[in-house]
């Protein structure tokens, strides 16, 4: 029996693509001749994409490099993960990429979102046993609505709503609040955890804007750009793009400024579809669904035209009003506006998320009650749950149930050691030792 295995379909979408699995640290594909339908059914359910539609026998999906699997798998069709499928050596001896699997689900999915003005922006709703229920907003951050715009294949998360914008559902709510850490596939496979007052669910219902813009290719703030249309995923012309556009896509990816537009084929080619709109930002928009659009005239637009943009990549969180960049008042950036966050349960497992973001060494302080002295605008009155491994603070769990009040007079401070350049050895200087003591003593 195998184990620590994981799969995924690549080249597609969520539910659909060239099947690879992951053994020994790295991802294989699988021979067609090893796999039959109650593989594909076992494929498809640990995805969490429903029943299987298709077993494709060719390179549907791109020939991809990844190497062919020797193991044939011999599922029942029961199991609820491949892991848990029996395998033998496989018969096949020639299999090239010319027989990878292709695979397509019916990608059942168990999250909506509702009332707003697509179906990358609403109210979060859950399938559960047959019926939609709406999800308790308490403690509702950017790490979960991340996990539901990566479900929903919406892009990246714009904004985590816990109020009624998007108005505020009817029963059965979800009485239990996400704790997700922002990388898994599914709402469903976050933890869950009670809130202690579940009076603060029925006035608070999870809400998720998500950005419908991604640049892949590069990292999250660079690439080649693609907007979802029509549910799938296009490709535009840089013929059709200018620096106003630039703007609203690096404001709307949280990212800065635009650094250059490339009209060239930067981070490859893609095999996305050619857009045929021209989009006509002002540049003050807050997201590139808002801004106008028209009936392009470039005709010839190739993969050889795509836009490929690099934004400034801002950094998300500072420290001011201190001695140095390493400490003061933790200040954090959302939706192109500063803000301080609520010092109510701020900790060292907190500080340590914010030293390490900022490449400032390890925590020395987590301090409270506005020590670096008050800021001003927005306060983030969620209380931090960071476990202290984190790579940034947007990426820890909040919780924003329970009665208390913030503001400025409790905004939270940090001091990081800073970055240590270099190490030096311990030596035992003896009276002996003159010329050792020149050496350190020189500058």
């Amino acid at each position: 029996m195998l184990s620590y295995l994981e799969v995924r379909l690549v080249g597609g979408s969520r539910c659909s693509g060239r099947l690879e699995i992951l053994h020994d640290q790295s991802w294989v594909s699988v021979c067609d001749a090893a796999f039959d339908q109650q593989d594909a059914e076992v494929v498809c359910r640990e995805l969490d994409c429903g029943a299987p539609v298709q077993v494709l026998g060719e390179d549907a999906f791109g020939k991809g490099d990844a190497q062919m699997w020797t193991q044939e798998i011999q599922c029942r069709g029961n199991e609820s993960q491949v892991h848990l499928c029996p395998t033998s050596p496989s018969h096949e001896n020639n299999c090239s990429y010319e027989h990878n699997i292709g695979l397509l689900c019916t990608d059942i999915r168990n999250v909506r979102l509702v009332n707003g003005s697509s179906r990358c922006a609403g109210r979060v709703e859950v399938l559960h046993r047959g019926q939609w229920g709406t999800v308790c907003g308490a403690g509702w951050d950017m790490a979960d609505a991340a996990v539901v715009c990566r479900e929903l294949d919406c892009g990246e998360p714009v904004d985590a709503l816990y109020d009624v914008h998007f108005g505020l559902g009817s029963k059965p709510f979800w009485m239990k609040n996400a704790m997700c850490t922002g990388s898994e596939s599914t709402l469903k496979k976050c933890g869950f955890i009670q809130p202690s007052d579940l009076i603060v669910c029925l006035n608070k219902s999870a809400q998720v804007i998500c950005s419908e813009v991604r640049l892949v290719g590069g990292s999250h703030c660079s690439g080649t750009l693609e907007i979802l249309h029509d549910q799938s995923w296009v490709s535009v012309c840089d013929a059709a793009f200018d620096q106003q556009d630039a703007e609203v896509v690096c404001r709307e990816l949280d990212c800065g400024a635009p650094v250059q537009v490339l009209g060239e084929d930067a981070f490859g080619k893609g095999d996305a579809q050619m857009w045929t709109q021209e989009i006509q930002c002002r540049g003050n928009e807050s997201q590139i669904h808002l801004c106008p659009t028209s009936p392009s005239h470039e005709n010839n637009c190739s993969h050889e035209n795509v836009v490929v943009l690099v934004c400034a990549g801002n950094m998300k969180v500072r420290l001011v009003n201190g001695s140095s960049r390493c400490a003061g008042r933790v200040e954090v950036l959302h939706r192109g506006q500063w803000g301080t966050v609520c010092d109510v349960f701020w900790d060292m497992a907190d500080a340590a998320v914010v030293c390490r973001e900022l490449d400032c060494g390890e925590p020395v302080d987590a301090l409270s009650g506005a020590h670096f002295g008050p800021g001003s605008g927005p306060i983030w009155t969620n209380r931090k749950l960071c476990s202290g491994s984190e790579s940034t603070l947007k990426n820890c769990a909040t919780v924003n149930w329970g009665d208390y009040d913030c503001d400025h007079t409790k905004d939270a401070g940090v001091i990081c050691s800073g970055k240590l350049l270099q190490t030096l050895p311990c030596f035992y200087i003896t009276d002996n030792s003159t010329a050792l003591k020149g050496k350190f003593n020189q500058k």
